[in-house]
């Protein structure tokens, strides 16, 4: 028989992963080049599910928006809707209601929260750890939503925040049971990290996995919790003091070495500071005023079409992704001139290569899941 050739060399391979939901976090491909199992070379794609979001609301009037706001990180409508009302307030002077400010802030940190919670959960599904963690994860996710539901008529898609303060007004009663989550959310946590902070195999997959660098995490604008896991102390509830939140004492907590660890753990202790705010929040809202009507008292004063002065204005919150941003021009009408979203997991996905380099395939699928993005926020 003849002499078996010898194989010398790298072997190179190409690997499509995606598009398709599980995994990938929705419809994105990343073609990844393997020499062996290692990445040697990683392209993200997208645009797959695009929505059109942007040239859609530059058609329609500001107010409408606020629905198609929802389709973009789908699991935090009530912070995306904050992010617009910020901006339409800038652009058209509106000032927000008390009351209705403190309902904002309840709502987008309990929506940091049940992010946070949920994302936990997938990554570790991610890790192959179906089962316990997202389970448990997607059982406490599931009182936040009840709370959005009995005040927006909706779980998902809330479509309440308005510019000058919220659609409805919140009851006793929903307040009450509110309080009741909140305190008893940290014995969950205090579950969730004995069950995974101290755990051999999670903390072998996570740690000095997809390390980003501090030097490289600012010079790509990433924000949020994969900013500060790299040791950067930069939230914008702390650098713009937007809405009500200077008047809450909470911390920023950092990471250090920016890998796959410190982002699930500054998430961990960013819910924990969000539950002190909601505690702040949720002491201090004001009553409503016996002259004013509750639904005044929380909705303040915006006109549902209203023509604001030319000009432009750009808004921006910490949302539980990032910076999440909406840029606005007027020209004197009832709709926008000209819209644009800065997406925060749109963002956050520029590095995914420079992290996956040098990693293996299962490990791209973990450094993917701690990024934390949303497709609808992705190809908005």
């Amino acid at each position: 028989m003849p002499e078996t050739a010898s194989i010398s060399g790298p072997q190179i391979l190409e690997v499509n992963l995606g598009p398709q939901h599980p995994s990938t976090h929705g419809v994105f491909r990343m073609m990844a080049t393997l020499d062996g199992e290692t990445i040697v070379k990683l392209k993200p794609f997208f645009g797959y599910m695009h929505r059109n979001h942007e040239q859609i609301a530059e058609g329609i009037t500001y107010i409408a928006s606020f629905p198609y706001t929802d389709r973009l990180d789908y699991l935090c409508s009530m912070s995306n809707n904050f992010g617009l009302a910020v901006a339409v307030e800038k652009l058209g002077g509106i000032p927000a209601s008390e009351r209705g400010e403190y309902i904002r802030v309840i709502m987008a940190e309990l929506t940091r929260v049940m992010n946070h919670t949920a994302v936990t959960g997938f990554l570790l599904n991610d890790m192959g750890a179906f089962g316990t963690p997202l389970l448990y994860a997607f059982r406490e996710r599931e009182r936040i939503l009840d709370l959005f539901e009995s005040a927006s008529g909706s779980r998902m898609m809330c479509n309440y925040v308005r510019p000058g303060g919220v659609r409805e007004d919140v009851t006793d009663d929903w307040l009450a049971r509110c309080r009741q989550i909140v305190a008893n959310y940290p014995r969950f946590l205090d579950e969730f990290e004995g069950l995974l902070r101290d755990n051999e195999i999670i903390r072998q997959r996570t740690q000095n996995v997809g390390v980003l660098s501090k030097e490289l995490a600012v010079s790509a604008s990433i924000t949020g919790p994969m900013l500060r896991a790299t040791g950067v102390n930069y939230d914008i509830r702390k650098v713009d003091g937007y809405s009500i939140y200077p008047r809450f004492n909470f911390k920023v907590p950092l990471g250090s070495k920016g890998d796959v660890y410190d982002r699930y753990y500054v998430r961990v202790l960013e819910m924990r500071e969000s539950l002190k705010i909601l505690e702040q929040a949720l002491k201090e809202i004001p009553n409503t005023s016996p002259h004013i009507s509750p639904k005044g008292a929380a909705m303040g004063k915006a006109p549902r079409t209203f023509k604001p002065a030319k000009g432009e204005a750009y808004g921006r919150i910490e949302s539980p992704k990032g910076e999440l941003g909406f840029y606005l021009v007027s020209d004197g009408s009832p709709r926008p001139w000209r819209y644009h979203v800065r997406a925060p997991s749109f963002i956050n996905l520029t590095v995914l290569e420079d992290m996956c380099l040098g990693e293996k395939v299962a490990d791209a699928i973990i450094i993917l899941g701690s990024v934390d993005i949303v497709l609808g926020e992705v190809d908005r």
